[in-house]
């Protein structure tokens, strides 16, 4: 099994469902993220962004999380429809990140591994 990971722009959100779904992907857990990349963030025309109402230096943007466990052999599938759909070619469309994931427990069978996807 494997943990992927995708930090992507919010409004790419439904793509990635979309594709999640099409790939028969089971469940995903979204998360609202703030950040920065290669991109830096952008800056406003004073050179200060305001997060919150305060003033700061720091130049992150809106991103959203996507997480998911997939069986191995699901993983490049995921990863080329991804690259296909929401690349736009320009710096900010996102990463994504693979991990080993040890196991697996569906709390209410019991159910471990796989099947517990």
């Amino acid at each position: 099994m494997k943990e992927i990971i995708m930090i992507v722009k919010p409004e790419k959100l439904e793509t990635i469902k979309s594709i999640l779904d099409k790939l028969n992907c089971g469940g995903m857990t979204i998360s609202t993220v703030m950040g920065c990349g290669t991109q830096k963030g952008v800056v406003g025309e004073t050179g200060v962004n305001q997060i919150r109402g305060y003033n700061t230096t720091i130049n992150l943007l809106p991103k959203v999380q996507i997480s998911i466990v997939v069986k191995d052999n699901k993983v490049e599938d995921i990863i080329s429809e991804v690259r296909e759909n929401v690349a736009t070619d320009k710096v900010g469309d996102g990463k994504i990140f693979i991990r080993n994931m040890e196991d697996a427990v569906r709390i209410r069978t019991g159910e471990r591994g796989d099947k517990a996807l």
